[in-house]
């Protein structure tokens, strides 16, 4: 490359790696990024506004925000000194890979999972351990732990339930992990709230688990940024370096004290949505041509008898948008839907049905 190039001096890894990138879609049923359809409660709002109101906008937020790390150990039962927070949960994720992992060290990931691991992972200079999901889209928990630990990898990331597949991994699964890899395991707890399953009573016997959460999925706060992770207080001290200081604003800090003020009025939303996604599964079981598999997220992945990429056009020329993501590995025949409301649900349902009605069983 010539020295007078624009990207002359850009790291190799960063140009060959691929973007992570969405293109820009509107439609008047919007399922393809995994949001709460039911958003934040007009009088939280309300709230939140009034609480920001009282703050001076020329001053910065806490440089700590102890506050809201308190009310997260609270809510969660862990130590506050072993908690961060952070704008949005791919934040943290990124500092503890920018804590964890050097040039040529080895990041192992199933796949397919959240492509923001692996490319951050890359950027860094590190090798990615690609790890086959079963079939069935379940964890190979043998395979996690023999070629984690016969590849030398420093850290094991695991995403449960996973995106793009809403594969669980069991506490067992969780355990025989932490008791036979030595490295670091990192187990993002995005949607968490969806399964009721968590790893958090395992941190205290395993200094090397880290765990991550959002606020964006069930507390319906996507578009405000916050997230936190939960660790040892040593790992989390060096994790902390990573991020930039002042890394939250002010308004989604309130908001996100707002909501775990009032968590139990999220919970409607949150059994509604499980409720739904219960009758999305059996309702696209009863469609010819279409495989289903087990979610215990806000999402459902699922097979189409087309090709992916002509159902994913026909369905957002009828205006609902659901993700394509048959470029992931092993998911050739796949799309992803969101849990929506009821309707937008039965609108999904009925578009799908239209496509693929002439397919025999």
């Amino acid at each position: 490359m010539k020295k007078n190039s624009a990207l002359y001096g850009v790291k190799k890894q960063v140009i060959k790696v691929p973007a992570y990138t969405l293109r820009a879609f509107t439609a008047e049923v919007k399922l393809n990024q995994n949001e709460n359809p039911y958003d934040f409660p007009g009088h939280l709002k309300d709230e939140t506004i009034r609480r920001f109101q009282e703050r001076a906008w020329s001053r910065y937020p806490d440089f700590v925000p102890d506050s809201l790390r308190t009310q997260l150990a609270q809510h969660v039962g862990w130590r506050k000194d072993g908690i961060l927070v952070g704008n949005g949960s791919n934040e943290l994720l990124q500092a503890t890979l920018m804590t964890l992992v050097g040039n040529r060290a080895q990041v192992a990931l199933p796949l397919p999972t959240f492509t923001v691991y692996g490319l951050i992972s890359t950027i860094l200079g590190a090798s990615v351990v690609k790890i086959p999901l079963n079939a069935d889209m379940s964890f190979d928990v043998d395979a996690l732990i023999d070629k984690s630990t016969a590849s030398g990898a420093k850290i094991l990331v695991i995403c449960t339930p996973n995106n793009p597949t809403g594969s669980v991994l069991e506490e067992d699964g969780i355990k025989r992990i932490l008791d036979n890899f030595s490295g670091h395991v990192l187990l993002d707890e995005a949607y968490h709230e969806f399964c009721g399953r968590t790893a958090l009573k395992f941190l205290e016997a395993y200094p090397r688990l880290i765990i991550t959460r959002t606020f964006s999925k069930a507390m319906a706060m996507a578009g405000l940024r916050v997230g936190y992770l939960m660790a040892h207080e040593d790992l989390t001290e060096q994790i902390s370096k990573a991020k930039l200081p002042y890394n939250i604003n002010q308004f989604s800090l309130i908001a996100a004290q707002v909501a775990l003020e009032n968590m139990d009025q999220f919970r409607p939303a949150i059994d509604a949505i499980i409720s739904e996604r219960e009758r999305l599964a059996r309702e696209l079981k009863q469609i010819p041509g279409i495989r289903v598999f087990p979610t215990g997220a806000n999402f459902l992945l699922f097979e189409v008898p087309l090709p992916p990429g002509i159902v994913f056009e026909k369905m957002y020329a009828e205006g609902i948008l659901i993700r394509d993501v048959s470029s992931y590995p092993m998911l050739s025949k796949c799309l992803r839907v969101s849990v929506g409301t009821r309707e937008e649900n039965d609108r999904f349902l009925a578009s799908l049905r239209g496509l693929t009605g002439g397919i025999p069983r």
